[in-house]
């Protein structure tokens, strides 16, 4: 089982922790991690674009000319896709880009982040965090002290509000509970900084 420093937040370690090698302590499996990051991204995106069809485009009721004796092509409206002011031939409409992997490999792809985490010795893991206030100095000043203080994503078991009030305004840091960390957020951030509750509930659900 991996075993990594345990420390308050004044930055001191306080002890050891083993952590489950089922979920910290595997092969990182890159196609899966690059499977879950591109879907999540995909889920973030708006999808809102929009173009106008020829029978959505205002005017061109009228054929512009007869048919035939002219000497010109024929024409059956000024808002065919060919002409200037006309309709877009297959442009992009409202839609959702999101998908679903299948549930065996999420969680194989949040294991091989953490995991990776782990491996590069980028995980902080402490004994508890807590504030009286919400105090955005006391929060970088904790990161500070955990050299953390540059894109750190702040874990805790639950909800506190104290403590997510302390973080989000501090530029490259993000607050989640041990139920919302995702592949995405994991990757993206150079530190990941837990709780032991975080790690107990996280390997809890996914062990």
């Amino acid at each position: 089982m991996p075993k990594v420093a345990l420390f308050n937040q004044t930055g001191s370690q306080v002890g050891d922790i083993e952590l489950n090698d089922s979920v910290f302590g595997i092969e990182p499996n890159t196609s899966v991690l690059h499977d879950a990051v591109v879907m999540q991204q995909a889920s973030l995106r708006q999808g809102t674009h929009k173009t106008k069809g020829r029978s959505e485009v205002r005017g061109g009721g009228r054929k512009p000319w007869r048919q035939k004796g002219t000497g010109r092509a024929r024409q059956g409206s000024i808002r065919s896709p060919q002409w200037v002011g006309g309709g877009v031939v297959f442009g992009p409409t409202p839609r959702s880009y999101s998908y679903k992997l299948p549930k065996k490999v999420r969680r194989l792809a949040i294991k091989s982040a953490l995991s990776s985490k782990v491996q590069a010795e980028e995980i902080v893991v402490l004994d508890n965090l807590a504030f009286e206030a919400p105090k955005t100095k006391e929060m970088a000043a904790v990161l500070s002290s955990l050299s953390a203080d540059r894109k750190a994503l702040v874990v805790t078991a639950d909800y506190n509000e104290a403590v997510a009030l302390s973080a989000r305004n501090l530029p490259g840091v993000t607050f989640v509970t041990a139920d919302g960390v995702s592949v995405l957020d994991v990757l993206k951030h150079d530190k990941l900084v837990i709780t032991k509750d975080a790690v107990e509930k996280v390997e809890e659900v996914l062990a």
